[in-house]
Order: structure tokens, then sequence, then C-alpha cells
């Protein structure tokens, strides 16, 4: 692939599957987007709430993708249940 493709996102490779309806929980959205990384998918989240955005991404990586997603909305919710609005500040 070259270098023009790469930068401006052409082709496949490992690009995240597509995007799935967002989970809700206690009202905020959660978005599982792990993120390729070779082989193995860094468990990462965006989770949603009233207009404001939290990026979450963790040091564990998976080498499933569906599992990577099913972790990576794990940890929001646990994330949103220990911090709740907190995430945002």
């Amino acid at each position: 692939m070259s270098l023009l493709s790469r930068l401006f996102g052409g082709g496949g490779g490992n690009a995240p599957a597509a995007q799935a309806q967002p989970e809700d929980h206690n009202g905020f959205a959660i978005y599982p987007e792990p993120i390729p990384e070779g082989p193995r998918w860094r468990v990462a989240a965006r989770i949603e709430k009233d207009g404001k955005v939290h990026k979450l991404v963790r040091a564990d990586t998976i080498e499933d993708e569906q599992t990577a997603r099913d972790v990576s909305a794990a940890k929001a919710r646990q994330m949103i249940d220990e911090q709740g609005d907190r995430i945002f500040t």
C-alpha cells in the first residue's frame, strides 16, 4: 500500500468493522471502537452524553476483534458506573 493510500484511508487492511448502533448505559451512549494494532486490537470506546464526548483507550490488547468490542463496552460501562458525568472533566 502506498504512503498516500495509508495517509488518506485507502485500502482495507485492519480497518475497524462498520459502526454499530451505540449501547445505552445509564443515559450514556457507548460506541466500542477497538483500535487495530497488527494482529491484535487495543481496547477503546467512545462515550457520549449531552453532546460531550470521552475517548477511552486502554493498554489492553485482544486477539479477536469481536472480543475486543465486548471488552471495550464492558470497560466503558465500568467507567460510567465509577465516574458518571465526571468522565467529561
